[in-house]
């Protein structure tokens, strides 16, 4: 977690001097780095695939995707 502190460090100098630049948060191993990074106000993060499909991917999300899609085929067409 230390590496995000210095991101968040980097983001408030940056600010403060009005520099002209964008923050690249790399090395992400997890989706808590993806949400500190976005919420620190980094511009770009490179996101291993593992990572971005655990983002995307949520047992609640797929088991509510399921329920709809079983109730979606109960509309008349």
């Amino acid at each position: 977690q230390e590496g995000m502190q210095i991101i968040e460090e980097i983001r408030t100098i940056y600010d403060n001097y009005n520099f002209d630049t964008e923050i690249i948060v790399a090395s992400i191993r997890n989706p808590i780095h993806v949400k500190d990074a976005a919420l620190i106000g980094a511009d770009v993060a490179t996101i291993p695939f593992d990572v971005f499909n655990k983002l995307v991917h949520h047992p609640l999300t797929d088991e509510g995707l399921k329920k709809f899609l079983k109730d979606w085929e109960k509309v008349p067409k």
